[in-house]
């Protein structure tokens, strides 16, 4: 029994407490700064505590390990999925959750500041930090003035994994609300393919025909992925 006693302790890890002082994530972010501190540390720093097993770093370095060390794909997770990690109860999943979210926020935030859109790009540039790396799909419309100046920016639906519901009169209306005499489209393809569905497609062409009837210009319809987008302006198919 006490050999088995002197195994288990061997692999419990060191409380942070126990490190030097500068060693410790928040003191050392307030030493060095916030750019000093790792993902790892940053995201420790948000959970606060680890597990009997890991420390919060450590914790922390596991967790991104099984997200490719890569903070987009973490992005992508929810609450029940953070879950799974022993040590991480719901209010810590949802503390990375928020933080995600906020992230995704600040970077939209500093886009759309009077924005004007003059390409393809610059729509994918404000919509890809909300949802390049949603793990559902979301459908928004954005609404232009005469000047392609950002006007407003609405969320119409949420869906599934492979699609959402979009209302051709619904559009109408919210544009006709914002006197918006422009809109584009954006919605997101999970899977990673922004190849559009022939439903994509028909449902295109419907919010631009309907849109002509009102003086109300459909401009383009991105579908955006983690990685990449597809422009129905830049395709020749608006």
């Amino acid at each position: 029994m006490d050999d088995i006693r002197q195994q288990t302790e061997g692999l419990q890890s060191f409380p942070i407490t126990d490190w030097a002082v500068e060693d410790r994530p928040r003191e050392k972010l307030m030493a060095k700064g916030i750019a000093s501190l790792s993902n790892a540390e940053l995201l420790a720093i948000l959970l606060r505590s680890g597990s009997p097993e890991d420390n919060a770093v450590e914790l922390a370095r596991k967790i991104l390990a099984d997200f490719d060390n890569h903070l987009g794909e973490l992005g992508k997770a929810t609450v029940l999925q953070l879950q799974k990690y022993r040590g991480m109860g719901e209010a810590k999943a949802i503390s990375i959750v928020a933080a995600m979210e906020l992230g995704r926020r600040r970077n939209t935030g500093e886009i759309i500041e009077k924005k004007k859109i003059v390409s393809s790009r610059d729509i994918f540039m404000l919509f890809h930090p909300m949802l390049g790396d949603l793990p559902h799909e979301e459908f928004w419309i954005l609404f232009l003035n005469n000047s392609n100046r950002y006007m407003d920016m609405q969320r119409l639906s949420v869906g599934g994994l492979s699609n959402t519901p979009a209302d051709v009169r619904l559009i109408m209306k919210m544009a006709l609300e914002r006197l918006s005499p422009k809109i584009a489209l954006c919605h997101n393809h999970p899977s990673g393919n922004a190849t559009p569905s022939d439903l994509d497609k028909s449902l295109t062409q419907q919010i631009k025909e309907g849109g002509s009837l009102l003086e109300i210009a459909l401009i383009d319809h991105l579908i955006v992925t983690d990685n990449s987008y597809y422009s129905f302006a830049d395709e020749g198919e608006m």
